[in-house]
């Protein structure tokens, strides 16, 4: 358990550090003109490699909502959910910490959001409550959809780190504006911790509407999609 535990803890503090990263750092200079496209690239990068990097060792979730979404499905085992989600947790809190001490290394730098999620006024394009907690349900559920059924046990083995991957990049491409998108309730507290602005008072919805929409997905694909293709536990 110490392995898969110290993988989840490296996996989540890499997609923060690289995903958040790429929205806090690249702010500061406009001009390499990443926008979102290029922060939805970073996130979906970062799952990809460490999935192909440390998959083998944890499963690879980085994510409270995927491990949920995984028990539902039967694929892990529920007494490793809450270590798992202690691991996650940690690791995008030392990842947050860590882009803080690099991005104001840089004279006159403004925390303001630090890349944290929102609704309402702190959402990029100022969706309201609802709004926001469809889109994350619903992205969310299509996100454990393509976790299981990539991983399923008579798909092309090697294959899934990538569709993953490209998964969340079109997920951010869609939710940037709506919620600067989570579909991770890790993701969202580390930074919320540090933005000096009212993330951590709307920290609860980017944990509920994720949780909610892993368990959706999970059912989904047990009930509905499974079928001749029902995967093997990677628990």
């Amino acid at each position: 358990m110490q392995y898969k535990l110290s993988a989840e803890f490296f996996g989540t503090f890499w997609l923060v550090f690289g995903g958040c990263g790429s929205a806090v750092l690249a702010a500061a200079f406009p001009a390499l003109g990443i926008g979102f496209a290029g922060v939805a690239l970073a996130f979906g990068l970062t799952v990809m490699t460490m999935a192909y990097a440390v998959g083998g060792i944890s499963g690879g979730h980085f994510n409270p909502a995927v491990s949920l979404g995984l028990a539902v499905a039967g694929r892990f085992d529920w007494r490793d959910l809450l270590p798992y989600w202690i691991a996650q947790v940690l690791g995008s809190v030392v990842a947050a910490g860590a882009l803080y001490v690099i991005a104001t290394g840089q004279p006159g730098f403004s925390v303001g959001g630090f890349a944290s999620n929102g609704f309402g006024d702190l959402s990029p394009g100022h969706y309201s409550l609802l709004a926001a907690a469809l889109i994350e349900v619903i992205l969310t559920a299509g996100f454990l959809v393509v976790i299981l059924g990539s991983t399923a046990r008579l798909v092309p083995a090697g294959f899934a780190p990538i569709a993953i991957g490209l998964a969340l990049t079109l997920i951010h491409l869609i939710s940037i504006p709506v919620t600067n998108t989570s579909v991770n309730p890790a993701r969202s507290s580390g930074v919320a911790l540090i933005a000096q602005t009212g993330a951590l008072s709307q920290l609860w919805l980017f944990w509920v509407a994720p949780l909610a929409g892993a368990v959706i997905g999970a059912l989904i694909w047990r009930y509905l999609l499974a079928g001749s293709t029902e995967s093997t536990s990677n628990g």
